[in-house]
């Protein structure tokens, strides 16, 4: 670079935008995204290892996509390539490929390939990079304010982790802004620039979260401002506060000022784009979810925005069909009539029509149960089924030739006009689609289906066999069992399910941190790290052996996609996160408390490590109300008074107030939760599981323990003499010995969050 270019480029920078001039160059100087740059997200530590992968960045203007990818350029040593999808085309990625090829050879040096906005990249384009991609010769960083499973080659999705950036926040605005005002070099940090907090709420919130729109509007708002005149800028406290020399006269923003530069809010709404399905996606919910005021603010925006009201009027008779259903039957009829009266109005008065559709729908009962007719399609593809039943066929064709028809029943001859018989093909007769919920409409008529199934079955069972098709069950049929079996969980499915519970009130988020308060076989672990790829799971571990059992599990990912693995007990985690600096979003555990020998501080604990807005979901065994051996046997068989002292040895073990494992129910622990400053959500629910009854089972429950925690047997032996003890024995293994019991006990499932 020449003396010329030098200074070309110097007056560029110098008069560049302040939006362009102020965009961050490290991730110190980066506001918001604390979700994908905060502490210990997946993000962060790639940028700062030096590690990345492929990756898209994905979100509404103004919300720090380029500007991540200039602080990637300013922070990896790999060499760095930007392209606009804009500008560019399959000429510029060829020399951009050509050059990381060249310096792969040459310098052993990676390269970075940040391609801006390119979902304006066509097919054809994009096709051209996608095998260098694949076979690593350019790292691919995409920004997109489009959603890039639609708008981006799915092959060149597959390659890349994709990160959401999100709307800045208000203080993440005002943030920004006092950034540009203090920047000596960069901002305004050189002029005595004072806005009135009003001003810079006034910008805040007509930005939108949008970071350049707030600094254009603090551009525009310094720079057509005359500095006040005289010594105004003396009898200000703001002023007298500035670090600006006292000579230079003050540069004053008001209220008015700032309306003048930042007028009217801009409403994100493409009708071809994302902002149209995410905002008709947020309506729909918003009906399902009867938040009337809700619905109506996203229909608003729609209309606001120029969206075809018949448009919304589709969506909301396919919504009436879907979600309200028989709970409402005439949900469908007032829509469907507010859509023709709207034809004949039109705009602007068709808006009240609008209104009085989505009012009603938001308020009326809600079922989902045409879906019914869903699950009857999929049966219909995937099961033949054994033709219709010979009463149910056409009479009128070939009655007397076939017997079409014969012993057809006609409901409207009997009471109620209604009839048991057959009507499903005899493969599927018992099969339920159909589940009225208990809501509306739908309510009053549950009963009544109910019961008419019952009666049918009923009939079912009563059909004699036919010479020409089995219209019988036997005890082994599939039909009948599908009515009548029950299945027995294995603990293997009652445990997945708890799994699932715990993650879905957790309601994580893709790029949330998570911690599992007790890891243990990483039950919890592994399903977090599936479901915040973007974040990032720490996983606690009680002993080193679990430690290294979750470390040697976690070599099969890359590095920096691994959960962090610590070793201690709870009370260690400040400690042990003390190198990290990370807070939680989410905080899991499946009977992470339950032993803990210090409730309340552990729950203080949990409570310190929370997000703002972070979410504890635990699952909880109530030591307290498992199942009772005594309970499992007839004593019946016992001579004397052995029966009632062996009861009350039994339950004496749960009345230990110094045991932390059997001293708390569930309302201690909501009560501490709550004493922790946090709202507390929870249910009790009993589970039974079947245990089969071995010859180790019992001597884990009679033989003496070698260490650690009293064995039944031992409990037993503070009340009774070593004979009674032994008769027990006997007992159990007379009445239980291989046999199957159901083992009852108590799970509390809590979730707990910061109130506001």
């Amino acid at each position: 670079m020449n003396l010329f270019d030098q200074a070309h480029a110097q007056r560029q920078k110098e008069s560049a935008p302040l939006a362009a001039r102020m965009r961050p160059r490290t991730l110190d100087e980066f506001i918001g995204q604390a979700h994908i740059v905060g502490p210990g997200r997946l993000l962060r530590r790639a940028i700062q290892a030096d590690q990345l992968g492929s990756l898209i960045f994905y979100g509404p203007p103004g919300t720090g996509k380029t500007t991540l990818a200039q602080v990637i350029a300013n922070t990896t040593s790999a060499h760095f390539i930007a392209l606009n999808a804009v500008l560019s085309g399959v000429k510029e990625i060829r020399e951009a490929i050509a050059e990381a090829q060249e310096r792969a050879k040459l310098y052993a040096q990676r390269t970075i390939l940040f391609v801006d906005e390119v979902h304006r990249f066509n097919k054809a384009q994009q096709d051209a990079l996608l095998p260098w991609v694949e076979n690593g010769t350019v790292i691919f960083v995409g920004a997109t304010t489009e959603n890039p499973y639609f708008e981006v080659n799915k092959a060149l999705v597959s390659r890349s982790r994709i990160f959401q950036l999100t709307p800045l926040t208000a203080d993440d605005l005002r943030a920004v802004a006092r950034q540009a005002l203090a920047d000596p070099e960069r901002g305004y940090g050189q002029r005595n620039v004072i806005i009135d907090d009003d001003a810079l709420e006034h910008l805040v919130e007509v930005a939108n979260g949008d970071a350049r729109a707030v600094l254009n509007a603090l551009e525009l708002a310094v720079e057509t401002t005359e500095p006040a005149a005289g010594d105004w800028r003396l009898e200000t406290e703001a002023a007298s506060q500035s670090p600006i020399s006292s000579l230079q006269q003050p540069i004053h923003i008001t209220l008015a000022i700032a309306e003048e530069s930042i007028q009217r809010r801009a409403v994100l709404y493409d009708k071809e784009g994302d902002y149209h399905f995410d905002t008709i996606s947020a309506f729909i919910k918003s009906l399902r979810g009867s938040d009337t005021d809700a619905a109506l603010y996203w229909m608003a925006k729609m209309v606001y925005a120029g969206e075809s009201p018949r448009f919304i009027f589709r969506r909301m008779l396919i919504f009436a069909g879907e979600d309200v259903g028989m709970a409402d039957p005439n949900a469908i009829q007032v829509v469907n009539a507010c859509a023709q009266a709207f034809e004949q109005v039109g705009l602007p008065e068709g808006r009240f029509h609008l209104a009085l559709a989505a009012t009603y729908l938001a308020t009326a009962k809600k079922s989902n149960t045409a879906f019914a007719f869903f699950d009857a399609l999929a049966q219909v593809e995937k099961e033949a089924d054994t033709g219709v039943p010979k009463h149910l066929r056409d009479a009128s064709r070939d009655s007397e030739g076939f017997g079409h028809g014969e012993g057809y029943l006609y409901p409207h001859a009997y009471r109620d006009h209604w009839v048991a018989q057959q009507y499903l093909p005899t493969s599927l007769q018992g099969k339920v689609f159909y589940e009225p919920s208990d809501q509306g409409y739908e309510a009053a008529i549950r009963t009544d289906v109910a019961r008419r199934r019952e009666a049918q079955l009923a009939a079912m069972l009563a059909l004699e066999e036919d010479s020409d098709q089995v219209l019988t069950f036997s005890p082994k049929d599939t039909a009948r069992d599908r009515w009548l079996q029950r299945t027995l969980s294995s603990a293997g499915e009652r445990l997945a399910a708890l799994r699932d519970r715990v993650l879905d009130a957790a309601r994580l988020k893709r790029h949330n941190l998570v911690l599992d308060l007790k890891a243990g076989s990483g039950l919890l672990t592994w399903e977090a790290l599936r479901r915040t790829p973007e974040g990032g799971v720490y996983a606690l571990a009680r002993t080193a052996r679990d430690a290294d059992a979750l470390r040697q599990q976690a070599v099969r990912l890359p590095e920096v996609e691994r959960p962090i693995v610590l070793q201690g007990e709870l009370a260690a985690l400040p400690a042990l996160l003390a190198t990290h600096g990370a807070e939680f979003d989410a905080l899991v555990g499946h009977n992470a408390l339950m032993d803990s020998a210090d409730k309340p501080e552990a729950v203080r604990l949990l409570a310190s490590l929370l997000t703002a807005h972070g979410v504890i979901s635990l699952a909880e065994r109530i030591p307290r109300h498992t199942q009772r051996l005594y309970q499992l046997v007839d004593l019946t068989a016992l001579d004397d008074d052995l029966p009632k002292r062996l009861v009350a040895a039994e339950e004496a073990i749960y009345a230990h107030t110094d045991d932390p494992l059997i001293n708390w129910d569930a309302p201690d622990l909501a009560r501490l939760f709550e004493e922790a400053g946090l709202v507390v959500d929870s249910v009790i629910e009993s589970e039974a599981t079947e245990v089969q009854v071995t010859p180790a089972v019992i001597e884990r429950w009679f033989a003496p323990a070698a260490g650690g925690r009293p064995s039944y047997g031992d409990h037993l032996a503070r009340a009774l003499a070593p004979a009674e003890v032994a008769t027990a024995r006997a007992l159990f293994e007379r009445q239980l010995l291989d046999q199957t019991v159901t083992w009852a006990g108590k799970v509390l499932y809590l979730r707990a969050w910061r109130a506001g």
